[in-house]
């Protein structure tokens, strides 16, 4: 079993065990501050990055609802995910701890031989944010993509909190939007009769949008189930996780979407072929901007349901990403699955994508919404980042936490409700064992990465100062050996060995 305690400086709130989860026992606090539980709705976008929302920069690409619930509420513009990939980033938002102390640290497949194996489980022992809310009283629905383990798994949605869930259990199931089924509960709906794979090359002939259309469009099959969910259970406390599967590729927007946009955007690139993996599109600029469009008016989608039901008001909303937008490939024209981040800007000029630990990959877009809490239009700059939900929903549901598992993030409602700044006592930390392995730590306003740790040849530390240069153009290490040596030695402290997810430069 992989427990920790936590210090007493670690901000918690404490919920009540139910069944035989490991938590403490104890009475349920009243809820945050005037004794009114708030519903939390956590949407999460999947490979998002930071510049691709008109409130956070972006030119081009029409987020309109989003830009609204920004104007409502608060952007965080130094606000990090737990991971550079999909798997441990949701891992330590379920679970509070950082890669160097979570269960899940890189992607990786649960091996159990299936076309859609999902991917490596949590343990039964691991108490998620869904188990703690539940324990609090709060109904529990996740609709979108998991990937923490297959649903038979002690890592399954249901066996780790949820009530309901509905979506994509498998990454690699996800690769397509019209893909043979999705997952509800431990079962699953059938979708599309003729599925359509996420991977395919057309070298040559001409590349046409249909020709890689279903019958149901995935993400509208969640989100029908999720508004459905909301409407059942809007008479008492809830947690809506909405692990949204856009704009991940490949690209398989709506038309209409795609219709909006210029075609011009087109012009120079042309057709993309799937020469950097996944699917063709004819259209890849027009098709990326429709993907995070049609995100943006499912987001609206929801908010619409809680204006309708009279729950906006007693309601936190958080937009985020799990990571940042996807990486280049081959064809330097196009990045992964032919999206076009480099013509967006999409990592709104911070350095490196996806898979990188650099602020391109784990810096991320992230809103808050509460009305009556959360100061409109206000924004906070804060470094914050996946670990601070657990601590923060757990206190403003008025709960326990488990007594035995540690946790690595502090509560954010004080910054969020204009209260004060919390302490945070260690830095934010990630272990990532993709990619040739990376560490990465930041301390206020100096953060260290090093790459290829797993190599024979594992980098040098490198050092950025993010108050002077927060687009880390010029690694510092050499002038402030110092700060690398007490930056390393904290990282060092500040884990445990992940056998799952080994690191040979220090666990040997």
């Amino acid at each position: 079993m992989r427990f920790f305690f936590a210090p007493a400086s670690v901000v918690f709130c404490f919920v009540l065990a139910v069944l035989d989860a490991p938590f403490l026992h104890g009475e349920v606090t009243e809820g945050w501050m005037d004794g009114i539980r708030p519903n939390i709705v956590f949407i999460l976008a999947d490979d998002l990055g930071y510049g691709e929302l008109g409130c956070f920069g972006q030119q081009k690409i029409k987020t309109p609802n989003l830009d609204r619930l920004a104007s409502q509420g608060m952007r965080l513009t130094q606000h990090y995910s737990g991971a550079p990939v999909c798997a441990p980033a949701r891992c330590v938002l379920m679970s509070g701890q950082h890669l160097g102390h979570a269960e899940i640290r890189g992607n990786r497949d649960s091996g159990n031989g299936r076309k859609f194996p999902g991917q490596w489980p949590i343990t039964d022992e691991l108490v998620t944010i869904a188990e703690v809310l539940k324990a609090a009283g709060y109904a529990t629905g996740g609709f979108g993509k998991w990937g923490l383990g297959p649903t038979d798994s002690s890592g399954g949605p249901n066996r780790q909190g949820f009530d309901r869930f509905f979506g994509y259990n498998c990454q690699r199931n996800a690769h397509s939007y019209y893909p043979p089924f999705l997952d509800s509960d431990e079962g699953q709906e059938t979708i599309n009769e003729n599925p359509v794979p996420g991977h395919r090359k057309m070298p040559t002939g001409e590349v046409i949008a249909d020709d890689f259309r279903g019958e149901v469009y995935a993400p509208d099959r969640i989100l029908e189930e999720a508004v459905d969910w909301l409407g059942k259970n809007k008479d008492n406390p809830f947690f809506l996780y909405l692990p949204f599967v856009e704009p991940h590729v490949s690209m398989q927007p709506p038309q209409e979407w795609i219709d909006r946009y210029p075609a011009s955007w087109d012009e120079e690139n042309g057709v993309y072929r799937g020469e950097n993996g996944y699917l063709p599109h004819p259209r890849p600029r027009a098709a990326y901007a429709a993907m995070i469009s049609d995100l943006d008016e499912h987001v609206g989608t929801i908010l619409d349901r809680l204006d309708d039901y009279g729950l906006s008001e007693n309601t936190l909303v958080v937009f985020t990403s799990d990571n940042g937008p996807t990486h280049g490939g081959r064809d330097s024209r196009f990045h992964i699955g032919g999206a076009a981040c480099t013509f967006f800007d999409s990592a709104g000029g911070l350095k490196g994508y996806k898979g990188s630990c650099y602020e391109g990959g784990l810096r991320v877009p992230c809103i808050v919404r509460w009305p009556g809490k959360v100061q409109p239009g206000s924004t906070s700059s804060m470094p914050s980042y996946f670990p601070d939900w657990f601590a923060t929903f757990t206190t403003i549901s008025g709960g326990e936490a488990p007594a035995h598992q540690r946790c690595d993030g502090v509560d954010l409602s004080p910054e969020l409700t204009g209260q004060r700044t919390p302490d945070r006592e260690r830095p934010l930390m990630w272990e990532f064992a993709g990619y040739g392995g990376i560490f990465a730590i930041r301390d206020g306003e100096w953060k260290a990465v090093r790459r290829r740790t797993k190599g024979k040849k594992p980098a040098d530390w490198e050092l950025y100062h993010l108050a002077t240069d927060p687009n880390e153009l010029t690694d510092v290490a050499g002038l402030h050996p110092e700060m690398v040596e007490r930056l390393a030695t904290q990282f060092s402290n500040d884990r445990t060995a992940e056998p799952d997810f080994p690191q040979p430069l220090l666990d040997d």
